[in-house]
């Protein structure tokens, strides 16, 4: 039997992407070709309903968005907190020892792909804006968007 995992949600960033990189397999020189880079994000989702008296409850749920390669350079490049998106991906569990023997676990989303929606800080002008999020991305230097590799 043939399983799915597939993960969509919409909602806002709790902070900014936190970027690590890592050595690819087998290469230790410095080049920039010999690094895998990772974007780690908070992404909050909200549910409105109404309780059995007509009260509004809001019950919101924080996901670990994880990015990876091409879409972590644009994650870091592209998203700020506060902002609206849209992600699309699978859900990875991991466990792991720390150096006291105490077992962790994680539950993460790893994005396949995400679109931004909108930014809560519209009227600033440091982040990009809901109508061209990539300005801060794109110029004549830089590949379409469609030859990305991911």
């Amino acid at each position: 039997m043939v399983g799915v995992n597939k993960v969509i949600l919409i909602g806002n960033l709790g902070k900014n992407p936190e970027i690590i990189s890592f050595p690819k397999e087998g290469r230790r020189d410095d080049s920039m070709a010999a690094v895998v880079r990772k974007a780690t994000f908070p992404l909050a989702t909200t549910e409105i309903r109404k309780n059995k008296d007509g009260e509004k409850i809001e019950q919101t749920d924080w996901h670990t968005v994880v990015c990876w390669r091409g879409l972590a350079d644009i994650a870091e490049k592209l998203l700020h907190k506060g902002m609206q998106i849209f992600v699309e991906g699978k859900l990875q569990n991991r466990s792991w020892e720390d150096r006291d023997g105490n077992k962790h676990y994680a539950t993460e989303v790893v994005a396949e792909n995400f679109t931004v929606l909108g930014s809560r800080n519209r009227n600033d002008d440091t982040q990009p804006t809901a109508t061209d999020p990539y300005a801060n991305i794109l110029n004549d230097e830089t590949e379409p968007m469609g030859d990305l590799p991911f």
